[in-house]
């Protein structure tokens, strides 16, 4: 079984993240597989070990999405391909196009990722993809079965269950619960610095270079600070009278 796997380099959730002239500022910060990611590739090495056949990783990314992909090669991955271009601007549509391009030139049986990226949190990449290849999507789930042609997958639904069989290939997003994702171990660190490691450019990818950003981001800030909160005090029809001049003077809201 050939899996293919889609991975992203985040901020490390625990990271304090500093803004400065509007963008988020990277020196010094601490990057980590997508936690969602994980669950991905550890479900993605558990369906190798069980049927045979390759897990490859697939990010778009800047350079320091190498250090990821090798953890998770460490994880026991099998091979690693990152697309780097300094013409990609990033957003959903572009990368989604992107990987579409070069999976058409592929073989495999499955993709895996995660439910969403917890920088973004958009979760388009997976849904834009499985429409791009006309493949059937499974988002978020906890349980994926493999027999014959076909998938079982159980997916979170607002707290509920819902259970969808697919034909295979398919798509399908991870949520927390599908597994226990390992730790890297020593021999699979060693072992991951041997594993084929392909770096590409979109001139690599045959129709790659025309894939192009539909969004721009402009600035980001930070939400205004939250102001102390206000005891009120007085009979309760004094207190009423603050409350709404507050809401309607203040606040703006009435």
């Amino acid at each position: 079984m050939d899996i293919f796997v889609l991975l992203k380099q985040t901020f490390d959730t625990e990271e304090k993240i500093v803004l400065q002239a509007g963008s988020v500022q990277e020196d010094g910060a601490k990057f980590v597989i997508n936690p969602y990611d994980e669950y991905a590739v550890e479900q993605a090495i558990q369906l190798r070990d069980e049927f045979g056949g390759k897990v490859t990783l697939l990010s778009v990314g800047p350079d320091r999405t190498a250090e990821a992909l090798r953890t998770a090669l460490a994880m026991g991955a099998d091979e690693a391909v990152l697309i780097t271009d300094e013409r990609i601007q990033g957003d959903e549509y572009e990368a989604a196009e992107i990987l579409a391009q070069y999976l058409r030139s592929q073989s495999f049986d499955l993709l895996l990722g995660g439910n969403f990226s917890v920088d973004n949190g958009a979760g388009q990449v997976a849904i834009r993809l499985a429409s791009l290849l006309d493949l059937p999507h499974v988002g978020s789930i906890t349980k994926l079965e493999i027999s014959g042609g076909g998938a079982v997958a159980h997916r979170d639904a607002e707290g509920d269950i819902e259970v969808v069989e697919v034909p295979l290939p398919a798509l399908f997003t991870a949520q927390q619960g599908l597994n226990e994702p390992r730790y890297p171990s020593l021999p699979g660190i060693m072992k991951a610095k041997k594993k084929p490691f392909q770096h590409l450019t979109l001139d690599d990818i045959e129709g790659a270079v025309s894939a192009t950003a539909k969004t721009t981001r402009l600035e980001l800030t930070l939400p205004p600070e939250r102001q102390a909160g206000r005891i009120l005090k007085g009979e309760i029809a004094q207190q009423v009278t603050e409350l709404v001049q507050a809401l309607r003077n203040e606040s703006k809201v009435i």
